[in-house]
């Protein structure tokens, strides 16, 4: 019997470490456990823009090109800031396809953001509709508040340039 709760015992420590180590690779902001999306500069943004095309042409939704890196302080807090509010990341996501535009030392993107006004500072937002077409560049420091973003106006920018302007969508 010591023989079988010794195995057991064992199983389970060895499924609780699997478990963490598992949990240990996602991404901890602010001592939050999150899953993000990282900027990454071997990516090829003109590829993923068409990839985005489709998608949003298919679902009928905008496209939001996020252009920073991981350098970028304020770029991290966006993606722990929509974590934080999941009503902000559920208009994100029923509105737009939301494309992360590395801007790096290792890869500047440079040929590929020639094609949009010029950046002042990071991260910086550029809304296209759902042909790639731009429509509006947003400076991400208008949606501060302090040491982080402003609920209201960030949820106001994106209702603003959501394909469906929803006059409340938080009572979906």
């Amino acid at each position: 019997m010591k023989k079988i709760i010794t195995f057991l015992s064992l199983f389970l420590l060895t499924l609780v470490i699997q478990t963490q180590a598992q949990t240990e690779t996602k991404k901890t902001i602010d001592g939050a456990k999150i899953e993000r999306e990282k900027f990454d500069p071997a990516r090829n943004a003109a590829a993923d823009l068409a990839g985005a095309v489709a998608k949003a042409q298919k679902s009928g939704k905008r496209i939001i090109l996020d252009v920073g890196g991981e350098w970028c302080g304020w770029c991290v807090w966006m993606d722990k800031f929509f974590f934080a509010n999941p009503d902000l990341a559920r208009v994100r996501d029923e509105n737009f396809v939301w494309l992360k535009i590395n801007f790096s030392e290792e890869n500047e993107n440079t040929e590929f953001l020639a094609a949009y006004p010029k950046i002042a500072g990071y991260p910086h937002l550029f809304v296209l509709d759902e042909n790639g077409r731009f429509l509006h560049s947003q400076g991400t420091a208008e949606l501060e508040k302090g040491k982080s973003y402003d609920l209201e106006v960030f949820m106001s920018f994106l209702k603003k340039w959501s394909p469906t302007k929803t006059a409340d969508v938080s009572k979906k």
